[in-house]
């Protein structure tokens, strides 16, 4: 791994189902040891319920208040907080404050930031216009996770 700085805001960003996505730390940097992306989360959203079945994840809470599901427990986070979660646990978070949240995302192995530049739309403009998720970002996150060995449990329409 070579000695590199990315500034705020500076790294890949996608939107992923309504939240940017930043890779500050790709797989191609650390060797595929791990990866760390940076998200801002509207108030309201979060990724849909998923298992990942490649690697261990965490969450840093750097700004927010987010509920995160595991498994059958439910936790509240707030800045300052490390979250754990192993592969192949049920999860999903959702930001429950009234204002834009920011959590650090540590993968390892690394791949998972790969997942979110392949599954994600270009973030050609960072502003919460932009978080407007189309029915295209829902099906093109559900066309891409199988590559990277993620189970998207969508609810069944009735």
């Amino acid at each position: 791994m070579e000695n590199a700085m990315k500034r705020s805001g500076e790294g890949p960003s996608v939107w992923v189902v309504g939240d940017l996505y930043t890779v500050k730390a790709s797989g191609a940097e650390t060797g595929g040891v791990f990866t760390l992306i940076e998200v801002s989360v509207p108030s309201g959203s979060g990724p849909p319920p998923h298992v990942h079945h490649r690697e261990d994840e965490a969450f840093y809470i750097i700004k927010g208040q987010f509920e995160v599901h595991i498994d059958d427990d439910v936790l509240t986070a707030g800045p300052g907080d490390w979250v754990t979660l192993a592969k192949e646990s049920l999860h999903y978070f959702r930001n429950i404050g009234a204002d834009v949240g920011r959590i650090l995302i540590m993968a390892t192995p690394a791949g998972l930031d790969d997942f979110f530049l392949e599954a994600g739309r270009a973030a050609t403009d960072t502003s919460l216009d932009s978080a407007i998720v189309t029915p295209e970002d829902k099906q093109r996150l559900i066309d891409v996770s199988p590559k990277y060995g993620i189970d998207i449990k969508v609810p069944r329409e009735s």
